[in-house]
């Protein structure tokens, strides 16, 4: 049943009803502003875009896909490439195809990735004569007008609940995780997501595959000399779920012979805990990724 039902439902009554509510609000100031500027029938297309905006702005305002930069450039450097595309190519098939393709690529060059900015992009090879008439004024009214009302109403409306922020930059995401890496289950994804309480556009399992790419990054650009080993301290590999483990070096003989400088570790969190070995300072450190130190119950990074 979940690969037929992929989508999040961990999500709260509350919240879902909310997404929907701004939507309704988004789209009735959305369409009083295009009827104002075009005539009823072309102003449907236009609405069309705006709706599927509507959806990431108040059902994933989190999301790199909704930021207000994302929302106004899209639609505004679409809605230029598809008149341009409209005026200078007559065939509508090519024109829409080359619209929607240099819309995709513009707005990923300048950071504005915006996936409603394709129907902008095509609404202007087939919305018809009025929208044609208006040339590039299509860019200003409705298109830019309704990006920027339906942002400010994102704004506004995502602001009035604690749990949302719009833009994501106003407030940074309240987290005491530590940055040691720690062995994450199932029912550590589910309460994380339960505390966002929003639509996250990312599957669970590739959320795990993300922090799981980020440990190992860390742990190769962590650079622990043999000289950093040291008697008594905690260290971990750095690796993630199962794999994880932390190991504690109990004993030592130091010798200038790297091959004669010895440490004895105990592997004190992982697999086969108890265990214990004898080796070299520097065969530890290439193991070793950071060191770690018990902090109010939890493993934690020392920097």
């Amino acid at each position: 049943m979940k690969k037929i039902w992929p989508l999040n439902r961990i999500t709260s009554h509350s919240e879902k009803l909310l997404s929907g509510l701004g939507g309704f609000l988004a789209i009735l100031l959305v369409m009083f502003s295009s009827l104002h500027f075009l005539e009823l029938q072309p102003a449907w297309g236009i609405v069309a875009s705006m709706g599927a905006s509507a959806v990431l702005l108040f059902a994933v305002p989190h999301g790199p896909l909704s930021q207000p930069w994302s929302v106004i450039g899209g639609h505004a450097t679409s809605a230029f490439i598809g008149v341009s595309c409209a005026l200078w190519i007559k065939d509508p098939v090519i024109a829409g195809s080359l619209a929607v393709g240099l819309s995709i690529t513009a707005m990923y060059y300048l950071g504005c990735l915006h996936p409603p900015g394709g129907a902008t992009a095509l609404t202007a090879i087939i919305g018809g004569e009025s929208i044609h008439s208006l040339g590039y004024q299509f860019v200003v009214t409705p298109v830019l007008i309704n990006a920027l009302a339906i942002v400010l109403l994102a704004v506004l409306f995502n602001n009035l609940f604690a749990w949302r922020r719009y833009p994501a930059k106003l407030q940074a995401a309240k987290s005491g995780a530590s940055s040691a890496a720690m062995p994450l289950q199932h029912e550590d994804f589910l309460a994380a997501l339960k505390s966002i309480d929003s639509f996250v556009d990312v599957h669970e399992e590739e959320l795990k595959r993300i922090f799981q790419l980020a440990n190992l990054h860390a742990k190769e650009h962590a650079i622990l000399t043999a000289d950093q080993i040291q008697l008594g301290k905690c260290y971990s590999n750095g690796c993630f779920g199962e794999d994880w483990s932390i190991r504690q070096i109990i004993d030592e003989q130091k010798e200038s012979n790297p091959d004669k400088d010895w440490v004895i570790f105990r592997q004190i969190v992982g697999q086969a805990p108890k265990r214990s070995d004898c080796v070299t300072r520097q065969e530890f450190a290439r193991w070793a990724a950071y060191e770690v130190k018990l902090e109010n119950g939890a493993w934690v990074r020392v920097r």
